[in-house]
């Protein structure tokens, strides 16, 4: 069994920045030691954003600028980065909620187990986690609940159970 860790966005910006929320904050360390105990590879996601964000679908919808490569905000978080030394394969930067080029990479490489963490539930993680499921049906895809937070708790909760009836496992 090949398996991949993927941890979505834990970025300065949804972390303690303009996006930031006290949920994200609160699993911060929740989210470290599952990077450190997973038996696998770990790859990261980051929302990534140039100059003209305001003038996205996004950014229209959104108008928060936050992410934006090169800034502090986009970075990840030290501890979160720093809890995948060794084991980290990749850092896949993204211009939206979902990736395709994740996808890409889970295909490529032949893995036969996914599981999600990240921030946030409601927008990145479920974007992901259903690209990924609608592109490799077949592989398990899983979503650690506890090493998750959402816009709000309430948005939190309602995508867990949209992604539990798409047959993603919530662990």
């Amino acid at each position: 069994m090949k398996s991949l860790l993927v941890v979505v966005d834990m970025q300065r910006d949804f972390v303690s920045g303009p996006l930031g929320t006290k949920e994200a904050q609160n699993i911060l360390p929740v989210v470290v030691r599952r990077i450190q105990e997973f038996q696998g590879d770990v790859v990261y996601t980051r929302d990534t954003h140039n100059g003209n964000y305001l003038q996205t679908q996004e950014g229209q919808q959104l108008p928060v600028v936050h992410c934006v490569q090169g800034t502090p905000g986009w970075e990840i978080v030290p501890e979160v980065r720093d809890a995948g030394k060794g084991k980290t394969v990749a850092v896949i930067d993204k211009p939206t909620f979902g990736s395709v080029a994740l996808c890409d990479f889970v295909e490529a490489g032949g893995y036969t187990a996914v599981e999600l963490v990240g921030l946030c539930t409601d927008i990145c993680v479920i974007s992901n986690a259903l690209c990924l499921k609608a592109r490799l049906w077949e592989i398990p895809i899983s979503v650690r609940v506890s090493c998750c937070a959402g816009v709000t708790p309430e948005s939190h909760e309602n995508a867990l159970a949209a992604m539990k009836m798409c047959q993603i496992h919530l662990v």
